[in-house]
């Protein structure tokens, strides 16, 4: 059920979601204050909940989940540092090389299955300056994306996040998780949060991605780490005077779109058949774990983009050989039902 009308089918991202009516309320209603101050109400319920949810000590509440992983990048590293991450991740392929300009830090790329890189090569990646007699950066902080976003909205089994956040610990390096869409991969494993980032020093979480808030992402850590934060939020720009009206989105989000992503999570399944049966489309079914179906073409997905458009459905073309399909709160059994019928059209 959806208390959002549009034209066509719209699965270019689960960003694109409008606040329900129930949100919109919400909004409205929450008590507010000049958070920079540190007197917004909301602000700080938000912050604590999900905080709590982590099981970490403390939250920062922040306007997107680039800033976020911005923040969480310069609290945890220096300049000339070496940050090891998915040779796709969000963080390296998407943030305007955040990394670089803000950090002053280099990136190791790793290989990975379906987005989900293995341990020993997230080790072997590890670089210090230490013994290296001055050649190597300072390898500080490795990076996991859960779910995986250019792996096809893939899900980290709980034995993988343990071995990656103990070999970081190990080696000197802080750990941090870009889950954006975490509670995406919560919902596909059953496995509680706060057990699934139990092991790791930060987490970044969006709260305007599948849970359908306006705006937004909270990021997590100890009490020290959140402190620190605070500092390169104000400096980046972050600080938000009456944001409980936007943080009001997120708590109504916690409390009624999660266990919802199951139906998202469902109806991508539906679609990425749909589309595997169709002999110019094919979609490595081991990657549908969430709400995303990333499907090869052998034509040009900008064409393929291009026809399914005519039909009144959006998406988006990746690479010249792929696109990608998003489900979210505002797709709906009937829209599967329609894709179903225009697909045969292509």
């Amino acid at each position: 059920m959806r208390d959002f009308s549009t034209d066509g089918i719209d699965f270019r991202s689960d960003t694109i979601t409008q606040a329900v009516d129930g949100m919109r309320q919400a909004m409205a209603n929450a008590a507010v204050g000049d958070d920079v101050l540190g007197d917004d109400p909301t602000v700080t319920e938000l912050e604590q909940r999900v905080a709590k949810l982590c099981g970490k000590e403390a939250g920062l509440f922040v306007a997107s989940g680039t800033m976020s992983n911005a923040i969480a990048l310069k609290t945890h590293t220096q300049p000339g540092d070496e940050i090891v991450t998915w040779k796709e991740s969000h963080i390296y392929v998407y943030e305007g090389g955040g990394y670089a300009a803000l950090c002053g830090c280099s990136v190791a790329l790793v290989d990975g299955n379906r987005g989900i890189m293995n341990p020993q090569d997230v080790k072997n990646a590890i670089r210090k300056t230490a013994g290296s007699q001055g050649h190597y950066p300072n390898g500080s902080l490795v990076c996991v994306e859960n779910t995986s976003n250019r792996g096809g909205g893939t899900c980290y089994s709980q034995d993988t996040l343990d071995e990656i956040a103990k070999i970081a610990k190990e080696n000197g390096c802080k750990s941090h998780i870009d889950g954006a869409r975490i509670f995406n991969a919560v919902i596909k494993t059953g496995t509680s949060l706060s057990r699934m980032v139990r092991d790791y020093d930060s987490i970044s979480i969006c709260l305007s991605k599948g849970l359908g808030a306006p705006i937004g992402s909270v990021l997590v850590g100890s009490s020290e780490f959140i402190s620190r934060a605070h500092k390169w939020r104000k400096m980046f720009g972050g600080g938000m005077r009456q944001a409980g009206h936007i943080a009001a989105a997120g708590l109504f989000a916690l409390d009624n779109h999660v266990q919802r992503m199951a139906e998202d999570h469902k109806r991508a399944r539906q679609i990425a058949e749909l589309l595997n049966s169709h002999e110019h489309f094919s979609v490595d079914m081991e990657t549908v774990e969430s709400n995303m179906v990333y499907f090869s073409t052998n034509i040009s997905a900008s064409e393929v983009v291009e026809k399914f458009a005519q039909y009144g459905v959006k998406m988006f073309d990746l690479d010249p050989r792929r696109c990608r399909i998003v489900t979210h709160l505002h797709i709906t059994d009937e829209d599967v039902e329609n894709f179903a019928e225009i697909i045969k059209k292509i």
